[in-house]
């Protein structure tokens, strides 16, 4: 993966680039849809080699089309291929029905889905090897209708793996929702433009590893399009932004950061925000936290200086001291943690807001200098502070960091499977990586620990907010390989940013 982002796109802006690469460059449709279906063809073969009977699921339109442009080129190499039709191939027009003539021409049986029917399906996935989806495209808008529906609801009941074609059918492009009922893909290629919906939310169940092919267009395309939706940002181009050290660099140009959090039984939220920050780079680590959590947060990280603070002008003495705030780990929603918030809200530097200190914010309002905070709600929170449920802030995952970011000013980390990153004025970030051993307690306070270091060692809010997201999404991609999903503990990430990021650093350009 280079180290840069790579620019996403709505279904109308690809729709864009591919008229412009014909109308404009002189790229025939048909080659087009040809050079897709050959791509779909090649990763299939080298993605699973000793598949030995394809079978390939056509809808109308051009997603359709390419379906019969793969099962004409597996028939011209011998391949056994069967080609089900459940849209009607002569109501095809255009490069889809060029498409369909080619699969004809080189010997392919399209079989119609009503002579075939459901029971007809189940036995010829039970035959397959393999099945390529090329039943619904990006101009999907509304919920999955039959006979579609039922047919992807057999695919997913089947143990044959499916590589999507373009997008899984019954996939939201634009939002990554799934519409009624999605193919649940082993992996997905897609062409000319990066779809937003395909790397956030729900689209994380439905994909597999998504591969990009740009079908051999013009670089000069893309200058029709000058303004992606938004960006992906894989762990090798955020990291890129680290905070590079000197060999004279000392503590003191590293950064002070203050975590506050730990009230009366919350302490190792804290505790595990310092140890991150420490982790990442942090030159000094204060922690304000309960007289009670003292001992416990010295036993398990000497280097954090833990202080006991009881009320808020206790505060006022560390808040002088550092370059940056992490605030809401543990905070608890009492008087304690009101007081630490109020305290923290009239900070003149960077602030990362997390957890309780979301809850709070409700009711104390936003902070005048929202520009330089971070806030980090996951569907839950986000769903709170918008007055709404978590079901419309998943549908439209987009959509809702505009709303947090209008609401709140300030730059926001809407967390989850494809966590977004936003800020007003700027393009959302998409962040690649994570997995579900992240679905367990203290995930956010090392993130927020994370992100408290960046500040500290001068990063831009937006900046520490990609970087340390990513970063975050990386050690838990590390930690997975030796802790399983069941076993990862958000501190193992605290331990695993340094390795995650050496790893990183070693890959090789990919997708």
């Amino acid at each position: 993966m280079p180290n840069q982002p790579l620019p996403l796109y709505t279904a109308e802006q690809v729709r864009n680039l591919d008229r412009t690469a014909i109308e404009a460059f002189g790229v025939d449709g048909f080659e087009l849809m040809k050079r897709a279906g050959k791509a779909a063809f090649r990763l299939a073969r080298r993605r699973w080699p000793q598949a030995r009977r394809l079978l390939v699921l056509c809808g109308g339109g051009n997603n359709g089309g390419d379906g019969y442009v793969v099962a004409g080129l597996a028939a011209q190499q011998g391949v056994a291929c069967q080609c089900v039709a459940v849209s009607d191939p002569s109501k095809l027009s255009g490069t889809a029905a060029s498409a369909h003539a080619f699969a004809r021409e080189n010997g392919v049986e399209v079989i119609p889905f009503e002579a075939l029917g459901e029971d007809g399906l189940v036995a010829l996935l039970a035959e397959s090897d393999l099945v390529l989806d090329t039943l619904l495209g990006t101009g999907l808008s509304g919920e999955v209708r039959p006979p579609y529906a039922g047919v992807i609801e057999q695919l997913n009941a089947s143990p044959v793996p499916v590589l999507a074609v373009d997008i899984p059918s019954g996939l939201c492009s634009g939002t990554g929702r799934v519409l009624g009922v999605a193919a649940r893909a082993a992996a997905t290629i897609t062409f000319i433009g990066r779809k937003t919906g395909l790397y956030t939310g729900q689209a994380r169940d439905c994909t597999g590893p998504v591969t990009f092919d740009d079908l051999a267009v013009d670089a000069a395309v893309y200058e029709a399009e000058p303004s992606p939706e938004a960006w992906l940002w894989a762990p090798k181009a955020a990291l890129a932004q680290l905070p590079r050290r000197h060999p004279t660099t000392h503590k003191g140009e590293c950064g002070r950061v203050l975590v506050v959090g730990g009230d009366e039984g919350m302490g190792g939220a804290g505790i595990l925000a310092g140890e991150a920050a420490l982790r990442c780079g942090a030159g000094l680590v204060f922690l304000a936290t309960r007289a009670s959590h003292v001992p416990a947060a010295l036993a398990r990280r000497p280097e954090i200086q833990a202080r006991a603070v009881e009320h808020g002008n206790g505060l006022d003495p560390l808040l002088e001291q550092v370059d940056a705030v992490v605030v809401g780990p543990g905070l608890g929603s009492n008087a304690w943690g009101q007081q630490m918030l109020q305290r923290v809200a009239g900070f003149p530097g960077p602030v990362v807001a997390d957890a309780d200190a979301l809850a709070l914010m409700q009711q104390q309002g936003v902070p005048a200098d929202a520009e330089q905070w971070i806030l980090t709600p996951h569907p839950g929170e986000a769903a709170r502070l918008l007055e709404t449920n978590v079901a419309e802030v998943e549908a439209d995952r987009y959509q809702a960091l505009d709303r947090l970011i209008e609401q709140q000013g300030a730059s926001v980390i809407l967390k989850g499977a494809g966590s977004l990153v936003g800020a007003r004025g700027r393009a959302p970030a998409v962040i690649e990586g994570g997995n579900p051993g992240m679905a367990t307690a203290g995930m956010g306070d090392v993130l927020s620990g994370a992100l408290g270091a960046l500040l500290g060692q001068g990063l831009g809010p937006v900046d520490a907010a990609v970087t340390g997201a990513a970063w975050h999404a990386a050690a838990a991609d590390h930690a997975l390989a030796w802790a399983g999903p069941e076993g990862v503990l958000a501190g193992d990430l605290a331990q695993a940013f340094a390795a995650a990021a050496d790893t990183v650093s070693a890959e090789s350009p990919h997708g």
